[in-house]
């Protein structure tokens, strides 16, 4: 039996039903309350609105748990593949070998920017953001891949993901090289995904970049930890958008674009930049929680807290293994890290902190890990978008497939002024 709440307005009462999730979330069906009712619920950022029913990603935030197609993250950790969650997440199971394989050769074969896209790099400012770039060039693959605008079956679909996937991380790296001024370098056939790119950000004319075992599995981990994360800012920017019927290519460049704000794709920069102020200004950890604490004290801690987490992010907690990991490989301490590790001891000894549920998150080890491995601050933000791509084209296709999907169309209530005349330019 459909259970069901109900609903009193005025004198006239009635009954919406009830949606239950896999995990047992609960959401009440609103979307005939207009019809029966003629009121909108009012729901400032949907904190508490459900958009989509998706079967990608599952969080409970109260628990610190993450899943992808229902495996736990930590899963993922011990030897991660980018190319095979990615897979995994849009196509909806874990790939069989020859799916894998044939996945990979795809991405191989797609790694090549078209030489007319190349040449507008050339006119680009050398000190453009990186992200706007990339935002501009996955819209600029329209123009050279026309055919896969609207893919009719699985298989032009799975070429036009990995032709996005493969392509994303080419303009990437010459989006930073080009900030250097320095020449482009070719993606690597004989490379797998992440040591390829790093290949191409910092590899020079006859001396080739060499990726060691440790950093190829970081940077991996990384692009895993951020590849989905349910209907977060830009996924859900990805999904509006799509839901005009809009191609993947302009779809996935407007989620670039969300996760540009700080607030969203460039948090850990906002981490890195706050640890190193805390270092160069000899400030303790106290210090800071003290600070933090005070609403009077223009100091702010990043990276602890999350919209959805109550609990400690899970990816944290890999991110801060792995920059042991790698520090370790590499012989050298980063004074940013024993800052970030006092930090957050000393947070997690804290009432105000513990009771506000206000755990490390994400960002507060991510920007460490990229910038053991080199990657500098600017380009912290599109190796999140290279990460997040995958996800971006699971929801994206996932809405597609379903036939109930109709154009976002979110309501306001309307506070302006009431019905007033116009007044003609020589009595104003």
């Amino acid at each position: 039996m459909q259970e069901t709440v109900k609903l009193i307005v005025g004198d006239q009462t009635i009954e919406l039903p009830v949606i239950v999730g896999t995990e047992g979330e609960r959401a009440i069906d609103i979307t005939k309350l207009r019809d029966q009712t003629g009121m909108i619920t009012y729901d400032p950022s949907l904190g508490n609105t459900g958009v989509c029913r998706s079967e990608i990603t599952f969080i409970d935030g109260e628990k610190g748990i993450l899943r992808y197609r229902g495996i736990p993250i930590e899963q993922f950790a011990d030897h991660p593949n980018f190319v095979e969650v990615a897979w995994m997440l849009i196509f909806g199971r874990l790939p069989k070998p020859d799916e894998l394989a044939r996945f990979s050769s795809l991405l191989t074969a797609n790694e090549l920017l078209h030489e007319g896209l190349k040449h507008q790099f050339d006119h680009i400012p050398p000190d453009a953001p990186p992200m706007a770039i990339l935002s501009a060039t996955l819209n600029n693959l329209s123009f050279y891949h026309e055919q896969f605008l609207s893919p009719q079956d699985e298989e032009s679909f799975e070429l036009a993901a990995a032709r996005l996937i493969s392509k994303v991380r080419t303009i990437a790296a010459f989006s930073y090289r080009r900030s250097l001024g320095l020449p482009f370098i070719y993606p690597d056939p004989n490379l797998r995904y992440c040591a390829n790119f790093l290949h191409m950000m910092f590899s020079i004319p006859f001396q080739q970049y060499i990726v060691t075992p440790e950093i190829e599995d970081a940077l991996n981990l990384v692009f895993v930890l951020h590849a989905d994360h349910e209907q977060n800012c830009s996924t859900s920017t990805v999904r509006t958008v799509g839901s005009a019927r809009a191609n993947l290519f302009a779809s996935c460049a407007a989620g670039v674009c969300a996760l540009w704000g700080p607030l969203h794709g460039g948090a850990n920069v906002e981490v890195i930049d706050m640890l190193e102020r805390i270092h160069q200004g000899g400030m303790s950890p106290e210090d800071c929680i003290r600070a933090a604490k005070d609403k009077s004290n223009p100091f702010r801690l990043f990276g602890f807290g999350h919209r959805v987490y109550k609990n400690y992010d899970p990816r944290a907690k890999l991110l801060k293994a792995s920059c042991d990991k790698v520090l370790a490989k590499l012989r050298r301490q980063d004074p940013l890290l024993d800052i970030a590790r006092k930090l957050e001891e000393a947070a997690l000894n804290d009432p105000y902190f513990v009771e506000r549920k206000l755990y490390p998150n994400v960002d507060f080890y991510s920007g460490i890990l990229l910038r053991a491995m080199g990657i500098p601050t600017n380009m912290f933000t599109v190796c999140f978008a290279i990460g997040r791509l995958p996800g971006w084209i699971a929801q994206w296709r996932e809405q597609h497939v379903d036939a109930s999907t109709r154009i976002l169309r979110p309501r306001q209530v309307y506070t302006g002024p009431a019905e007033s005349p116009y007044v003609p330019m020589e009595d104003r």
